[in-house]
């Protein structure tokens, strides 16, 4: 038998032990002593006790106790009456350890008194059903729980000086074995006793230098949703996930942000039938095995058997998975008398389908019993029947690992049995349906027709999500999407915000507030809004009013040229709000991935103006045909409208190349907004150098050294997340907007273009969202989705029509309104047939009706690469992009 970790407390001395908040460290030594004291207490003679099992160091110490005293210990969870009475009921422990009144209290309970004994193996048990209190314990041995300790500290290379944190529950096994593993090592655990979700949870978790976390998959979507990835953890040495199965794209997301600096990922696989742990993925493997739960931990033994029981040997062929080794449990318990056996079983059969690779890795296919397994709380459909009807409520319950389905008989409103349901799953809403049958399905047998239910439970709410879901699969096609993901999870860009803020305010009639954070089957529950009002995203707004002011500055000779500067001041801050975890991560692959989306159609413009030209504009091609040395007139680029294609493009490039040396990209992981005011400090330097080392004239408006501060004040925009923050922006906007102006020319164009972007910079930072009525906001939002398109095209029909170089064309009322219509209306029925039409088929269409459109306005003596329009356009901006 392996010598337990708890019988070696003493030997931390005085390192700590357990970190919580508002406390000193408690030490090895402290708690070794507290343990003794506590364990003289519970006698000599073994009995079972029951623990509460909260974040505290009382539980821990009583946990501690019981093991030292020879006992057996159960945890169980706080506040949940119903497990507690069960299990009260069931197994008549002699000691109870919880609190009462506030206060930590043993109390002996005398149930079982003159009772069947305790097994001597016994040490520990722990109930398998969640929060039902009705379902089976898992009964294990002191060489279970010291061996899987063992294992696990093992594979993950834990030291005495490491500190994990515990942000699981202890009477969950996963979350124990982290008290467990580290205890083994002598390392510290850290306790916050809050949700990682609090305001001050990634603060906290810096300050206690944690080198380690360990969650289950929704642990790392609350991550997510406090930016997590987006700061710097100096101390972090390697995260675990378990409890459930992560999406591929998680698991290659995280690996990826820790792999680029050196620190380490682990996928887990584990029943508490095992302690703990059964499996894991080397992280040398990911991410191309992100879908496996990998080999067994050391010690330990996995392999396949048929529905015959014989071993399966081929590698992808699915089989019952089937673990042995030294933390696998003595057996379950249903009552008191089973306490006193000993061991049922060498070998766990886990229930779980499984194909091993040719790597030997293990993947799971399915299940073969009726459970799911919901935010890493496995629920099995029989329990949650059983509690139902102890609730009056005759049920039949099916699921999945996304969701459960009530099939009732009897008079209940279907809200209330689903949210009674949800109270003894433990999980939300949005997981649970419950559907009213006078009668059950049942087969020919009179046994209840569960495949039936199944059926039942793909509709109408799976119809619903599969509508929403289709949306996120075709905005972020070809990636696999599932309802588990969100717009943020998925790293998403600028581009697919705006084309998901369109489609949910088409299929939802609102777009919810925060709905970036919120995932597609949580999205795909909400109802149908019908509010006169609502609300959107102020950048959303600001971007629909600078393409219009990029429409009429290009259609009248009004002054107006603050739009395209506005659109640079959004990019950084689309940068910053939904790519800076790319940036951080190294991903510059996923970062950069957005800019396809923004060239092909550029380049379906490109090839269009090549074939009524006859020649190839190679300065565009290349992106380069802001930088001075090109002219349309010589067919050498597109005409200059096409600036800022080319300079957002060179954006992209430049932010990415920063952030691919490991220097910047960790200091900027650290603090992302002082990064952003001292690379602003670069960009008005630049601003003024550039043009006097590289001299280009008047056409140095259009380059990105010109504009590059404007996107940079964006970004700091975004990242100024305190009052100290938001004040310095606008400070540094009032100092470097009129500077800008003034040297710019110092006339009306550049002091309202730079003018504009002090309150475009005041709105992004202190108003988020902006209520407007429903059908403005809708209008608004479908223009600001296309702003892109509009801008690709809003020359176009204008300039076929109406000649250029005439000043009376942008003077003249019909001129000027079909200008201005048919330039939105061009650009948003563009951005609509990309979302309905199949990409081949944009491409073929689109080549063939535009280069046949510039063909015909060639013939007609449409003239794109004429000089005038320069001209004309620095006759109004002077200096303005």
């Amino acid at each position: 038998m392996l010598d337990g970790f708890w019988t070696r407390l003493d030997c931390g001395g005085d390192r700590a032990a357990l970190l919580l908040p508002s406390r000193p460290a408690v030490t090895y030594r402290e708690l070794a002593d507290r343990v003794a004291t506590l364990s003289r207490a519970l006698g000599t003679s073994k009995k079972l006790i029951a623990v509460e099992a909260a974040q505290s160091e009382h539980s821990i110490i009583a946990y501690l106790a019981a093991l030292a005293g020879g006992h057996a210990v159960a945890l169980l969870p706080s506040e949940d009456r119903v497990a507690w009475s069960s299990f009260l009921e069931r197994f008549a422990p002699e000691i109870v350890y919880r609190r009462e009144g506030g206060r930590w209290r043993l109390t002996e309970t005398n149930l079982g008194s003159g009772g069947v004994p305790v097994h001597p193996d016994l040490a520990l048990m722990l109930v398998t059903s969640g929060s039902t209190g009705s379902g089976k314990a898992v009964r294990l041995s002191k060489t279970a729980v010291a061996a899987n300790a063992e294992q696990i500290a093992g594979y993950l290379g834990l030291q005495a000086s490491d500190v994990g944190a515990l942000v699981l529950p202890l009477h969950y096994s996963y979350g124990l074995s982290v008290l467990n593993s580290h205890l083994a090592v002598g390392a510290a655990v850290w306790m916050p006793g809050t949700s990682v979700l609090e305001s001050t949870f990634l603060d906290d978790f810096r300050t206690a230098r944690c080198t380690n976390f360990a969650g289950v998959p929704h642990s790392y979507e609350l991550l997510e949703q406090r930016g997590f990835r987006e700061q710097h953890y100096p101390d972090l040495r390697f995260m675990t996930v378990a409890g459930g199965r992560m999406e591929s794209e998680a698991v290659r997301r995280y690996h990826g942000w820790l792999q680029y600096e050196g620190q380490r990922f682990y996928v887990m696989y584990g029943q508490t039938e095992a302690t703990a742990r059964i499996a894991y993925v080397p992280p040398e493997h990911l991410p191309g095995s992100a879908d496996r739960i990998g080999t067994a931990v050391p010690g330990g033994e996995l392999w396949l058997v048929d529905e015959k029981g014989a071993i399966i040997t081929d590698t992808d062929v699915a089989g019952e998975l089937v673990y042995r080794g030294p933390n696998v449990m003595l057996g379950y318990a249903d009552t008191r008398q089973d306490l006193a056996r000993g061991a049922d079983i060498e070998e766990l059969r886990t229930g779980d389908l499984a194909a091993r690779d040719a790597d030997g890795l293990f993947r799971i296919t399915g299940r073969l019993r009726r459970m799911s397994k919901i935010g890493g709380v496995r629920l099995g459909h029989d329990a949650l029947e059983a509690a139902l009807a102890a609730k009056g409520i005759t049920a039949a319950v099916v699921g999945n690992d996304q969701q459960l389905l009530a099939a009732f008989a009897g008079s209940q409103r279907e809200e209330d049995v689903r949210e009674a349901l949800a109270v003894i799953a433990g999980i939300g809403l949005p997981q649970v349906r419950a559907i009213g049958f006078e009668e059950l399905p049942r087969l020919a047998n009179g046994k209840i027709d569960y495949e039936h239910l199944r059926l039942r439970m793909e509709s109408p709410t799976a119809c619903e999500q599969a509508t929403v879901l289709s949306l996120f699969r075709e905005v972020f096609f070809p990636r696999r999407i599932s309802p588990n993901d969100s717009f943020a999870e998925l790293g998403g860009d600028s581009l697919r915000y705006l084309e998901l803020t369109v489609g949910l305010e088409r299929l939802l009639g609102r777009v919810p507030d925060g709905w970036e954070k919120i995932t597609v089957g949580v999205l795909a529950g909400l109802s149908h809004s019908t509010n006169p009002q609502r609300t959107i995203a102020s950048d959303i707004l600001l971007k629909s009013i600078a393409i219009l002011l990029v429409v009429l500055h290009h259609a009248t000779p009004w002054p107006i040229p603050g739009g395209a500067g506005t659109m640079l001041v959004l990019c950084g801050y689309g940068l910053a709000r939904f790519q800076s975890s790319a940036l951080f991560a190294g991903d510059l692959r996923r970062f950069l991935l957005p800019l396809s989306l923004v060239l092909w159609p550029y380049y379906l413009v490109v090839l269009g103006f090549s074939i009524a030209w006859g020649a190839i504009p190679w300065a565009s091609v290349f992106l380069v045909g802001n930088l001075g040395f090109a002219e349309p007139d010589r067919h050498e680029m597109l005409p200059y409208l096409y600036w800022f294609v080319e300079a957002f493009a060179q954006l992209l490039m430049l932010w990415g190349a920063l952030f691919a040396v490991p220097s910047i990209r960790r200091s900027a992981a650290r603090d992302p907004f002082r990064f952003g005011m001292l690379f602003l400090a670069f960009a008005v330097l630049a601003h003024f150098a550039v043009p006097v080392l590289s001299p280009i004239g008047q056409r140095q408006i259009f380059t990105l050294a010109w504009v590059l501060h404007l996107a940079v004040f964006g970004w700091c925009a975004a990242f100024a997340n305190s009052r100290r923050r938001r004040l310095a922006v606008i400070a540094a906007g009032c100092a470097v907007m009129p500077l800008m102006a003034y040297t710019g020319g110092n006339w009306a164009g550049s002091w309202v273009l730079y003018g504009m972007q002090l309150p475009v910079l005041a709105v992004l930072l202190y108003v988020p969202r902006v209520k407007l009525p429903t059908t403005l906001a809708a209008v608004l939002v479908a223009v600001a989705a296309a702003s892109y398109h509009i801008y690709l095209l809003h020359r176009i029909l204008p300039e076929a029509l109406f000649d250029s170089a005439d000043p009376a064309t942008f003077n003249a009322p019909l001129p000027v309104a079909v200008s201005v219509v048919s330039g939105l209306l061009s650009g948003i029925l563009a951005h609509q047939l990309q979302r309905r039409v199949m990409l081949g088929q944009r491409l073929w269409a689109g080549l063939s009706r535009f280069g046949d459109y510039l063909r015909q306005s060639g013939r007609q003596g449409m003239s794109f690469g004429s000089s005038r329009p320069l001209v004309r356009e620095q006759q109004r901006s002077r200096v303005s992009p």
